[in-house]
């Protein structure tokens, strides 16, 4: 039997988003296995989710930061010898510093077909020069040992128009990992999801969905909400990380516990969804931003920072509003210009919904299907 390797730095990342390319690499005859650091799980508290996926785990010791010199030389030693020990047929990589070390690990042992899926560059218009100086150099020159590099947005297609892949290599454009088709909510959910949370029918309610980082910059948010003391407006946060606790100090000293609520890792998102009014998504630097796209498919309305990934999903006035540079006063008036009105909120709900139909899942394993034969088909060769 053939076998695959994914690659990433943290284990909650192919059961969150990869599951159904592996099921396609399963159904191409391939035995799947995984390298990630199962000591940091992510989307979730533990790795339970991979119980009974039929994937052979493998433990990297992985770090997220490329400046850990020593622990990413150490993750590197324990991806060479994985590779020496499994004679894969196809390696499969994501997240920068798993990308990084696996095509470096798979050059090394002459391992290929290698792919590169770019959930979004480091390099990108807007961000700082020295994340052009240090990324770019490297994604460009590791391009070079990469069989298929896979970006999400246009603006990383563009960028990547320049890089040089080995051999037979290939640039693909695949929009994401693909949403699942749902219909978008009705008035009922709307009320009986509202009524399990706890939330009066006259409240706006915001949501933003994501991990509690500076990088999903919801403290912009937060901070907004203090001109809506005396209003009917709620914003609630769904999901864990770094900056919880800086977040909860701030909400307790500016007296915001009624408007402003840490939701933790939660299960049922697609519920709070459905129960809230306006999608918010503050965010600094996305891909192809997945909890984005989940909210549009429901029906809501987005305000957005205007960023790459983000820009590929919403037009400004059509599915919500574009916020420029971390600007607050911004985000307050389009709060107040959505929270007041209800046929504006429904006319980009309705917009955002028909937008979805072009990043279904269908669409998209479609793409990876061909992706996955065309290397199942030995056109790649070291």
């Amino acid at each position: 039997m053939r076998k695959a390797l994914l690659v990433t730095t943290v284990s909650g990342f192919v059961p969150q988003f990869e599951m159904n390319n592996v099921k396609i690499l399963q159904e191409l005859g391939y035995e799947v296995h995984y390298a990630a650091n199962y000591n940091t799980p992510v989307y979730g508290e533990d790795n339970s989710r991979l119980e009974n996926t039929g994937i052979i785990c493998h433990q990297v010791d992985f770090v997220r930061s490329p400046f850990q010199i020593i622990k990413n030389i150490k993750a590197l030693v324990q991806l060479i010898q994985i590779m020496r020990e499994d004679n894969y047929q196809l390696v499969h990589c994501h997240t920068p510093m798993g990308g990084v070390l696996a095509r470096i690990a798979a050059f090394t042992t002459r391992t290929a077909p290698v792919i590169y899926t770019a959930h979004g560059f480091h390099f990108y218009k807007g961000a700082p020069l020295l994340n052009w100086l240090m990324y770019y150099p490297v994604e460009k020159l590791l391009a070079r040992i990469t069989d298929s590099l896979i970006v999400i947005n246009q603006e990383d297609q563009k960028n990547a128009h320049n890089f040089h892949l080995r051999g037979n290599g290939k640039l693909w454009y695949i929009p994401g990992v693909g949403l699942k088709k749902q219909a978008k909510r009705t008035a009922k959910e709307y009320y009986q999801f509202r009524e399990k949370l706890g939330i009066s029918p006259d409240m706006v309610v915001l949501t933003s969905v994501g991990e509690l980082t500076k990088r999903k910059n919801q403290i912009q948010i937060i901070e907004a909400m203090k001109a809506f003391r005396d209003k009917k407006v709620k914003y609630l946060i769904c999901g864990t990380g770094a900056e919880e606790q800086t977040y909860l100090n701030y909400i307790r000293e500016n007296h915001l516990e009624k408007q402003v609520i840490l939701m933790g890792y939660r299960t049922d998102v697609a519920d709070i969804l459905k129960a809230s009014d306006i999608f918010i998504f503050p965010s600094k630097q996305e891909g192809l931003p997945v909890a984005l796209m989940e909210a549009m498919q429901i029906g809501l309305p987005v305000i957005c920072s205007d960023i790459r990934g983000n820009q590929d999903l919403i037009k400004d006035r059509q599915g919500g509003c574009l916020i420029k540079n971390d600007n607050i006063p911004e985000y307050i008036n389009a709060i107040k210009a959505l929270s007041k009105d209800n046929k504006m909120r429904r006319q980009m709900g309705m917009w955002n919904h028909q937008q979805m139909e072009n990043f279904l899942l269908d669409k998209v394993e479609e793409r990876m299907r061909l992706v996955y034969e065309y290397h199942s088909s030995d056109h790649v060769h070291l």
